[in-house]
């Protein structure tokens, strides 16, 4: 494993573990499952571990993993503090003092305020005195260092940067959104302060991942044989001023290639060939796509039942595969749910375009996807296939 120092020294493994998508056993965690995964991670040299207080059940499985294996001491616990929902200056410590319950732990190493978009939100929490809350977590030795994570446009970004004393930040950041949200003058900007910058959705949802096949053949004629995600991942440490990547891994063979990834990349590591093949696929992508989710489900829960992110999912797929095999990919694992989740129970109260990072226009986009993915003989289909199979 690779690491890079953080601003007060201390060596960030430059692969974090991203604990929002810790597989589930029906409505819970499968502890057993990420128990294996976390600690195969851990004993690899990895030492970042980001949870949030809004990731059903995250932060108690980590903190119990943490705890059953005797090795809180060997890593560092990044969560976040829900910002949209604090009204006062009581819910801050109320929420804070359960994650550290949830954590079982006395103190949270990388704390951040979660999911920025505009500076008006941290002058709310200033008007409830989070300055001096921070100040007094510091000084107790319960936070350590105090960052947020981010999702908006960039000029926003760097006002919030310049309005305090940040030990460190969060962005969305890939070879996608390389001039979108925080971008690269975000990252140029935080690195110029030295401040660390930590990195999530580094492929985009998996979008980065499940390339169209055109890129595939693109990618398959670079010399190094880089798989999509590790073509993805080594762009990012290519960069000096990226601290660490957050990775959603959920199984063990991910965590291990993962790893492998991590050992060997640096910064200037990629040769012309490499950038260039990127440069290719960005080309060939944006050809492609209808709506820039990245699945990262802030939209969710729809009081309505719809399942917005894989509406948008299977709709790009559409567009990045084939029609017919996207369609047929959306009934089967969509439309035969009990529960299907179809854009039609939209009502069009607007509540999820208020927490989407990416300001999609999601009312009139599921509409256009539902078009696209439910034409009539589709709709009929599904209808008739229901009767039978759903009970």
């Amino acid at each position: 494993m690779k690491y890079r120092s953080d601003r007060y020294g201390k060596q960030i493994s430059q692969l974090g573990y991203g604990c929002m998508r810790f597989s589930r056993k029906g409505n819970s965690i499968d502890f057993e499952k990420a128990e294996k995964e976390v600690m195969l991670a851990v004993e690899s040299g990895v030492n970042y571990f980001d949870t949030a207080y809004m990731y059903p059940g995250s932060e108690d499985c980590l903190g119990k993993i943490l705890e059953k294996n005797n090795c809180r001491d060997k890593v560092y616990i990044a969560t976040k503090l829900p910002q949209y929902i604090i009204r006062s200056a009581a819910a801050i410590d109320k929420t804070f003092n359960e994650e550290l319950s949830r954590l079982r732990t006395d103190h949270i190493d990388y704390y951040l305020m979660h999911m920025f978009t505009d500076i008006a939100e941290w002058e709310n929490l200033k008007a409830l005195g989070i300055e001096d809350w921070i100040t007094r977590q510091k000084a107790e030795g319960r936070i350590i260092n105090i960052g947020f994570s981010y999702h908006g446009e960039t000029e926003m970004f760097l006002k919030i940067l310049d309005s305090y004393d940040w030990d460190f930040c969060q962005i969305q950041y890939n070879y996608l959104d390389e001039h979108s949200q925080a971008g690269k003058r975000g990252l140029q900007a935080a690195a110029a302060k030295g401040i660390p910058v930590i990195i999530m959705e580094p492929l985009r949802g998996g979008k980065l991942v499940n390339l169209p096949d055109k890129a595939k053949e693109a990618l398959a004629a670079d010399s190094h044989g880089y798989t999509p995600a590790e073509l993805g991942l080594r762009w990012l440490w290519n960069q000096p001023e990226v601290s660490c990547v957050l990775s959603g891994m959920n199984s063990e063979e991910m965590v291990s290639e993962n790893i492998r990834i991590a050992s060997e990349a640096e910064p200037g590591h990629l040769t012309e060939e490499d950038l260039e093949i990127v440069e290719q696929i960005k080309r060939i992508i944006r050809e492609r796509e209808k709506v820039g989710c990245t699945g990262c489900r802030y939209c969710m829960p729809c009081p309505k039942g719809v399942d917005i992110p894989g509406i948008f999912y299977y709709y790009n797929l559409m567009y990045m595969e084939k029609k017919g095999s996207a369609r047929f990919e959306f009934v089967q694992n969509m439309g035969l749910r009990k529960e299907p989740g179809f854009a039609s129970q939209c009502v069009g109260c607007g509540k999820c375009e208020q927490h989407c990072p990416q300001k999609i226009n999601i009312r009139e986009k599921l509409k256009e996807a539902d078009r696209a993915l439910r034409p009539l003989p589709y709709k009929l289909g599904i209808n008739i296939a229901r009767k039978f199979m759903i009970r």
